[in-house]
């Protein structure tokens, strides 16, 4: 972890490489998609109902992840849980990565109902992000985060219903 700028407070711009790994590791069933032979793909054929709201849930996406990527805490290092609050919050976004991956499971296999899809695939990501904002301290990312869920969410309910 590297620490340029100070932002804020205890905050500052730098370089948490890890945050690259765990933005890859999110990504995973997208790398994966074309090799699994599916017979419909509603999240890849979705319509777009509302172009402001996907235009702002793919900003929000990719500031999530810059956000996670290049603002850090003063007191952090590469990689730690030590505190209670730590502990909490890295297993708690962890949990939500493998419900998530839970729900890239059922799609694969065919179980692709939108309640499948909205509390699996689509409430998942943006919680992940916020999650390891808590833990990390990276009170950005959790505000980032909070509004990309808002927004993620609002686009699939209106695409899907």
């Amino acid at each position: 972890m590297f620490k340029w700028v100070k932002i804020i407070k205890n905050q500052y711009l730098g370089l948490w490489l890890i945050g690259l790994a765990l933005f890859a590791v999110q990504e995973l069933p997208y790398m994966i998609m074309p090799l699994i032979p599916l017979q419909t793909n509603p999240i890849m054929n979705m319509p777009t109902n509302s172009i402001f709201l996907d235009v702002c849930e793919k900003i929000f996406g990719i500031v999530c992840v810059v956000v996670m990527v290049l603002i850090v805490h003063n007191d952090n290092k590469l990689f730690y849980v030590k505190t209670k609050s730590e502990i909490a919050f890295f297993s708690v976004a962890a949990g939500t990565l493998a419900l998530n991956f839970l729900g890239w499971i059922l799609y694969f296999c065919g179980i692709q109902t939108v309640t499948v899809m909205i509390v699996f695939i689509f409430v998942m990501p943006p919680l992940y992000y916020l999650f390891i904002g808590l833990w990390r301290k990276n009170y950005f990312l959790v505000g980032t985060a909070s509004l990309f869920f808002i927004i993620h969410l609002s686009n699939a309910f209106i695409n899907l219903l």
